[in-house]
């Protein structure tokens, strides 16, 4: 399974903006896939996944009530609508899944990360 991101860019605070993850070489339609960020000088973080039916879904404290994850299983893709944005969500965003889910969650495939910059 390849994972490709995009749909990031430079945005001002207060913006929104959707990321997309398209998986190829396989069908995710049954993974658990979601979203990790890691800011300059930092370590990558969590920000959320969602289950293959789309009914469950998790987020980081710092991007609950701003962030949404969906995910439309006939196209292998899953988005992440980013609302509010902060400076603070500034970072390289990757793209993950896995085939079961566990806490912490550790994901078996990584897309190549896509940037995301907020201004003040």
């Amino acid at each position: 399974v390849q994972l490709q991101a995009s749909g990031g860019g430079l945005v001002q605070a207060g913006d929104s903006l959707r990321i997309s993850c398209a998986a190829t070489g396989g069908n995710v339609g049954n993974y658990v896939m979601g979203w990790f960020r890691q800011a300059p000088g930092l370590e990558r973080e969590f920000v959320t996944l969602i289950r293959w039916s789309g009914s469950l879904t998790y987020y980081s404290d710092s991007v609950k009530g701003r962030f949404t994850v969906s995910r439309d299983n006939a196209k292998n893709t899953v988005y992440l609508q980013m609302n509010s944005l902060k400076p603070e969500d500034t970072a390289v965003y990757y793209c993950a899944a896995s085939r079961v889910i566990s806490t912490p969650w550790k994901p078996n495939y990584w897309g190549q990360g896509t940037q995301v910059t907020v201004s003040s």
